[in-house]
């Protein structure tokens, strides 16, 4: 069970996605130019798919998944970014983020071989352009209170990185609002 205290602590994991103090708030150096390839075109799947994508999202655990989809019904999707054989074979994190997420995929860039991710979890290949699902993942739904947290954690995420992006360009948050 989560306290309010922890879900309000979700969205400031140790290193934020976007940071004022850059030269660009937008790149964190965290990444290999292979894994923001494969992270793009995920989010261009998702995004053409009608679903809202957040990556470096900080998970109860203290774990940050690379990428977090979240679609118009509330159901959300982890996908675990993979650049190489090795970079998958020195993750052994992946298992613990079925609790947190409805789905779970595998993403990685077509020189990988796809027969070494684990048939637990969905596969996708990806390039900066897009990206094509080639194994869909077992369906497996969180239970409400989970989901409500993650989909706070999320909601807060999203809206500290907006008024960080927000600040660094010099713009007022309320720039955005519908009315």
């Amino acid at each position: 069970m989560f306290g309010w205290k922890q879900i309000m602590n979700l969205a400031h994991g140790p290193m934020p996605i976007v940071s004022l103090n850059a030269a660009n708030p937008f790149i964190d150096g965290r990444q290999s130019q292979r894994a923001l390839m494969i992270r793009t075109g995920v989010e261009r799947y998702f995004t053409d798919a009608g679903w809202a994508t957040l990556p470096e999202l900080t998970l109860p655990t203290g774990r940050r998944a690379d990428l977090v989809a979240l679609s118009g019904k509330g159901q959300v999707c982890i996908v675990e970014v993979k650049s190489s054989v090795a970079d998958l074979k020195a993750d052994n994190k992946w298992p613990e983020y079925h609790d947190y997420c409805d789905e779970l995929i595998f993403a990685t860039l077509a020189d990988v071989p796809a027969e070494i991710f684990p048939e637990a979890a969905g596969f996708m290949v990806a390039d900066a352009h897009g990206a094509e699902l080639l194994r869909p993942p077992p369906l497996e739904k969180m239970a409400a209170a989970r989901r409500k947290v993650v989909h706070l954690a999320f909601a807060r995420a999203s809206a500290q990185r907006l008024a960080r992006c927000c600040a660094h360009a010099g713009l007022d948050s309320t720039f955005f609002n519908d009315s």
